[in-house]
């Protein structure tokens, strides 16, 4: 089965100012990409996804919230929900991401619900309101380096995985991002071998995964990824794409290093 290659950029806690994210994309300007070819997701900062929304869509990217509450609306404080980014038109979110497990203790199960929420959100948009965008997960999962030396990648992967395979009600709504932690701003990657095996297992491990060359779920692979590592990343089967997010401190203007 064909997937469409998909390539997102994570701006994480950056950048400082409104005017720099701005400035950014309006540098993208020159820049131009075929969208028949692959999809672009952007996910800025909550405070500055409204403001870059349409000049991104203007250039065929789409964009992300990085991260959703597993709430629904009421009394929770500082959260938002899969309903409010269907409203907003915001169609993609990233769920699990290491930073959110590792510094804000987001459980599997926090993951889990999170999921479920969105899958709600995106088929009541097919059903109910065709102008909504389907809510798509970039659902996060990689292991720490010393569980990829004591030979637990796998183990890792499928129980971070387990935990939303019950939720999942449309795999076509689900992007997975496997970032190997230990990948994540060192500048160390996995080799394309290993980055491949890893993807393979986690295709296969997917309910859909046994049937139509690894299901209709795309997969990404993240960790230190840059412009000439990811010419022979892109050729193995089993990875669609990259999320890549340069910190502020590790990029400088004009590189184009990603970690």
């Amino acid at each position: 089965m064909s997937r469409k290659p998909i390539v997102g950029g994570n701006w994480k806690c950056n950048p400082a100012k409104l005017a720099d994210a701005k400035a950014l994309v309006e540098a993208w300007k020159e820049k131009g990409f075929d969208k028949e070819k692959v999809d672009v997701v952007i996910a800025p900062t909550a405070l500055h996804l409204g403001h870059v929304k349409t000049p991104l869509e203007g250039l065929g990217m789409a964009v992300c919230a990085q991260n959703v509450g597993k709430n629904d609306m009421g009394a929770f404080t500082g959260e938002w929900t899969a309903a409010h980014l269907q409203d907003m038109e915001v169609g993609y979110t990233l769920i699990g991401h290491s930073e959110r497990r590792s510094k804000y203790g987001e459980t599997d199960e926090d993951t889990a619900l999170k999921v479920e929420k969105c899958q709600e959100a995106g088929l009541k948009a097919n059903l109910v309101e065709e102008t909504l965008p389907e809510q798509t997960v970039i659902f996060c999962i990689g292991e720490l380096l010393e569980e990829r030396e004591s030979g637990k990648t796998d183990e890792v992967n499928k129980r971070q995985l387990a935990a939303i395979i019950p939720k999942v009600k449309n795999w076509d709504l689900i992007v997975i991002a496997y970032e190997p932690v230990w990948a994540i701003g060192t500048g160390k990657v996995a080799t394309p071998d290993q980055a491949e095996e890893t993807q393979a297992a986690i295709r296969a491990y997917l309910p859909l995964g046994r049937r139509a060359g690894g299901g209709r779920a795309r997969a990404w692979y993240g960790g230190s990824v840059t412009p000439e590592n990811c010419k022979e990343l892109i050729t193995k089967p089993n990875i669609d794409g990259f999320l890549v997010g340069a910190t502020a401190k590790s990029r400088k203007p004009g590189d184009g290093r990603t970690d």
